[in-house]
């Protein structure tokens, strides 16, 4: 097992490894990803996730995104170290040209409603214990993603990062693919395939990646990373546009370390306590409606949802929805998608119908301006506001 890999020792709460391979059902699709499930299947789960014992979540060609949010957030929440294998293809949907990763019903015009954003990793893995998640990637990129990602090496030019035989590459990831600064990536972004190629391509890095497992023993992450490259590379795979960061480790004093082991240990009115102060320290210094105060606003909401409180958790997200449109942000702008979806999600947990009945009509008006990517999700709370009328 690898000494990099919290979690290891004796008495560790068990890993948690997440193997998502996805990609479009229809002709758009660049890459076989599913293929390489049955490889990574071979592995066992501890091997995978780099712990004495782990749990394995498999999503093969989901074709929801919501059903992939569920997999991922309950992921996320498990106490010990989490690892995460994602194959699939990247595309950009057409109002915010941000990444998506596709599903198999997603086509380019369906992307903003049938694929999985990208920011949502980064939004349910942020508050995971610093050192604790790894994402290890597969992806391929048509050339207008290729190109909104902002690499700056065209594919197959020389000196290009990753290029076996050139320099080691710096950890280096598009800021359209932050996951958050904690956690750990390594992978690559495949080229944009030929005008010539009409065949689906082939998951090269993730294959080697499994193979490698397959032998019963992983390498800290930078070496399986490296390994993978240069087996890759010698069965004929361009390896692209490597991506490799190292996440932050623990920091003693860190505020966001702090809660998480207040959470761990059952602590949960401590830990809301030390965001509290810290978002009205933010509030003081730079304004209530600032992203380092809107930032701590919603590290409370997500802490009151692991407590169990849905009603508060809801409300603060209410809040924070509200501050950001209040400040201009755009109906559509994926801050405020998150923050209203996520105040919906508990809104529907509420377990008490007055506190529900309360929070709805605030749930409703805001729907109403920022009605998300489910369709009919303001009728819903419309029916649901209607049914709650009717209970004590």
């Amino acid at each position: 097992m690898p000494g990099t890999t919290p979690g290891s020792e004796p008495g560790a709460a068990p890993g948690t490894v997440l193997l998502l391979a996805a990609s479009p059902a229809g002709r758009g699709r660049l890459v076989d990803a599913a293929s390489v499930l049955p490889v990574l299947a071979a592995v066992p789960p501890a091997v995978l996730s780099g712990t004495d014992t782990a749990n394995v979540v498999e999503l093969a060609d989901p074709l929801e995104p919501q059903a992939v949010l569920t997999r991922l957030r309950a992921a996320a929440t498990a106490p010990g170290p989490l690892t995460l294998y994602v194959v699939g293809q990247l595309l950009l949907d057409r109002r915010q040209r941000l990444p998506h990763l596709a599903l198999a019903r997603t086509t380019p015009t369906t992307v903003r409603y049938t694929a999985f954003p990208w920011h949502w990793f980064r939004d349910e893995l942020r508050l995971r214990p610093p050192g604790g998640t790894t994402l290890i990637l597969d992806l391929h990129a048509d050339q207008e993603t290729w190109q909104t990602l902002g690499i700056a090496q065209p594919p197959g030019s020389p000196g290009s990062p990753g290029l076996p035989g050139s320099a080691p590459a710096p950890p280096m990831l598009p800021p359209a693919l932050d996951s958050g600064r904690d956690t750990a990536v390594y992978g690559r972004i495949a080229p944009p395939p030929s005008r010539s190629r009409r065949t689906v391509g082939e998951p090269a890095y993730m294959k080697a990646v499994g193979a490698l497992l397959r032998s019963g023993r992983r390498p800290p992450d930078e070496e399986l990373h490296r390994q993978a490259l240069v087996r890759a590379a010698a069965e004929g795979a361009y390896p692209g546009f490597v991506l490799a960061r190292r996440g932050t480790g623990p920091v003693p004093g860190n505020p966001h370390t702090v809660i998480t082991e207040a959470v761990r240990s059952g602590r949960h009115a401590d830990a809301h306590a030390l965001a509290a102060q810290h978002e009205q320290s933010a509030a003081l210094a730079h304004g209530p409606a600032s992203e380092e105060a809107l930032h701590w606003a919603e590290v409370r909401a997500d802490l009151a949802m692991l407590a169990g409180d849905a009603a508060l958790s809801c409300h603060i997200w209410l809040a924070v929805a509200a501050a950001r449109l209040n400040t201009g942000q755009a109906a559509d702008a994926s801050s405020v998608e998150t923050a209203v979806d996520r105040a919906h999600h508990q809104w529907g947990r509420i377990g008490d119908p007055v506190r529900a009945r309360e929070l709805g009509p605030k749930l409703a008006e805001l729907r109403s301006r920022v009605p998300g990517r489910r369709e009919g999700a303001l009728d819903h709370v419309r029916r649901q506001l209607s049914q709650l009328q009717t209970q004590n």
